[in-house]
């Protein structure tokens, strides 16, 4: 039962990372919003980096969900 336990204690710290990623993805989008807000001109400019900031940072969480499946699973 011990090695159970473990994995679940390991799940949850590989898990952490999933917190820092929606931390980053709503900091990325607030600042855009506001970037926007100020100066509207500049919406296709910064648009295309607020997108690639989103997918690099979600992608961050989805190889944190990963890892921790594997150690659940494992």
């Amino acid at each position: 039962m011990e090695a159970e336990a473990a994995k679940m204690i390991g799940a949850g710290l590989a898990a952490i990372g999933m917190i820092g990623s929606g931390i980053g993805v709503g900091n990325i989008w607030a600042n855009l919003i506001a970037t926007v807000g100020r100066n509207p001109a500049a919406k296709a400019n910064v648009e295309l980096y607020g997108w690639i900031g989103f997918a690099v940072t979600e992608a961050i969480a989805l190889f944190a969900l990963v890892v921790a499946l594997i150690v659940l699973f494992s």
